[in-house]
């Protein structure tokens, strides 16, 4: 479970203090499939940073009892001079994970061929979201975390994708961050909304819909 009370984040502008997130509490339990609605600029990709703990909050309380991914697809840490395979194992170490044991899953699935061997900086945006993806799902976590893109290149590839994360890894925890609410209804057994800085919690998806349509002014 992670468990987060009264988390704030500030961030300091030429402007002054800019409070992103305001007092915003939450729990993830194992399994749950969470959806985060909020337009461009609501602080859901920082609130999603936080549960991950590749950011601190300004204040309040979390706790990690799961183990946690980093946002699928997300390619900031790898390092552009090393190879993809050397990227592979560097990751690996870090989490305590053979890399022997997953690049077999990790050839075959990114498709990427002899340009595994290949230093990174030389890897369009997609080889580089392929690698990261792939990464994600060999290397297990109890919860993945989802910034808006999940998947990337052509639609066989998006299958690939889909399948690995929602069908095979169905009973790990989700927290998807969104401004599109039919992602949160296909993948999702419960919505929020955070608009503000507050995360705004409903009974029935329907109502987060609602409210999310209503709060930013969409018509359906």
């Amino acid at each position: 479970m992670i468990t987060m009370r009264d988390i704030r984040r500030t961030y300091q502008t030429r402007s002054g203090p800019r409070l992103v997130l305001r007092g915003v509490d939450l729990d993830i339990e194992k399994g749950k499939r969470c959806g985060i609605l909020g337009r461009n600029g609501s602080g859901k990709s920082t609130l999603l940073r936080i549960i991950g703990g590749t950011e601190t909050p300004s204040s309040g309380f979390i706790e990690r009892r799961m183990t946690v991914s980093w946002p699928l697809a997300f390619t900031g840490a790898f390092q552009g001079s090393l190879t993809g395979l050397d990227n592979v194992k560097f990751v690996s170490r870090i989490y305590g994970v053979d890399a022997k044991s997953i690049l077999p899953f990790i050839t075959d699935f990114t498709e990427l061929g002899g340009y595994i061997r290949e230093p990174l900086k030389t890897y369009s945006s997609g080889m580089r979201a392929r690698l990261a993806f792939a990464l994600s799902m060999a290397i297990e976590f109890d919860c993945f975390l989802i910034d808006e893109v999940i998947a990337v290149g052509d639609s066989r590839f998006h299958e690939k994708c889909r399948y690995e994360l929602f069908e095979k890894r169905r009973d790990r925890a989700l927290v998807i961050v969104s401004h599109d609410p039919h992602l949160v209804s296909t993948y999702c057994d419960e919505a929020l909304v955070l608009r503000e800085g507050h995360l705004h919690r409903f009974d029935a998806m329907d109502a987060a819909y609602d409210f999310y349509h209503q709060a930013e002014g969409i018509h359906q």
